[in-house]
């Protein structure tokens, strides 16, 4: 199975109205495959305008807001390409479909990589920006994970957080630390019992 890479999609609907959603994307050659659920938004606008835009970002507050109901995020036209793309973002690739293998959950999108731009250097890996990452995920299936394995995980992730965060790191993991807590009334799963 090929690896996983966490990306941002944006997507636009007939009316050029801008969709953000975080996404794991799979490189297969010169494709990228993306497994939207059915129904979503981002797999609507790809079928009726048949392209998206795949942002490649180390700005995880992006991930983080987008599973708690923070999509304001600045973007930017693209020239010669129905889209847009994040504004603060390392790069960004112009996807084109290819074809559909339909699925009654998750459709297999095979997309063409149209064009690939870099607008910034990666800096490295950070354990606070995975964090982030793994704490989005979590927050993402709040409603199919058990309470305890959703506060265990963020509790060992938290590690990472205090050795390595920066402000922005920092604002993300707290909220997602307001949407699990809000999420379990404001109780842990121990008070709970």
């Amino acid at each position: 199975m090929p690896m996983i890479f966490e990306t941002l999609v944006t997507t636009q609907c007939a009316a050029g109205v801008a969709h953000l959603a975080p996404m794991g994307v799979r490189y297969q050659g010169d494709e990228v495959v993306l497994m939207p659920f059915k129904p979503s938004t981002t797999l609507a606008n790809i079928l009726a305008t048949r392209c998206a835009v795949l942002n490649l970002t180390d700005d995880v507050r992006v991930f983080a807001g987008c599973v708690t109901g923070r999509r304001d995020f600045a973007t930017v036209a693209l020239q010669d390409f129905p889209g847009c793309r994040l504004a603060d973002t390392l790069g960004h690739v112009e996807l084109e479909l290819l074809r559909v293998d339909d699925d009654p959950l998750r459709p297999v999108l095979h997309m063409a990589r149209a064009r690939e731009v870099s607008h910034g250097a990666f800096r490295g890996f950070n354990r606070a920006q995975a964090a982030v990452i793994e704490g989005a995920v979590l927050v993402s299936r709040l409603g199919m994970l058990p309470r305890d394995k959703v506060e265990g995980e963020m509790a060992y992730l938290q590690i990472a957080i205090d050795k390595t965060a920066g402000p922005a790191e920092l604002e993300a993991w707290g909220w997602l630390v307001e949407a699990v807590d809000r999420h379990h009334g404001g109780r842990s799963a121990a008070e709970a019992a």
